[in-house]
């Protein structure tokens, strides 16, 4: 009797704790059927199914998230690259000046 007890206690949690997280989840993580019957077949088959609801039913997102798309002028490697072609442009430029004076300092015979 008190085994029966314990297993209906813990078949009860299950349950309640399984039709919050339905309720819950956002709907794109939800596989299989609509929220609606998952909370139906959860109080329906009680025990059986929440555990089906855990296993089956719920995307518990496991894989990477979308590459969130970024506008370059707001992607910060996207600027400190342009901010060091810059700079290595400026040198070039600044040495392309010092050769041509360079150059241009030889005596003309």
């Amino acid at each position: 009797m008190g085994r029966l007890l314990v297993f209906g206690v813990v078949a009860l949690v299950l349950d309640v704790f399984a039709v919050v997280d339905v309720v819950i989840i956002d709907r794109s993580r939800v596989r299989a059927f609509p929220k609606a019957v998952w909370i139906v077949i959860i109080l329906a088959v009680p025990f059986v199914g929440a555990l089906l609801w855990f296993i089956v039913g719920r995307s518990w997102g496991g894989g990477r998230p979308e590459p969130r798309v970024v506008a370059p002028d707001d992607d910060p490697a996207f600027l400190r690259n342009l901010r060091l072609q810059e700079d290595q442009d400026e040198r070039i430029r600044r040495l392309e000046q010092e050769l041509a004076d360079l150059d241009d300092d030889t005596p003309k015979e």
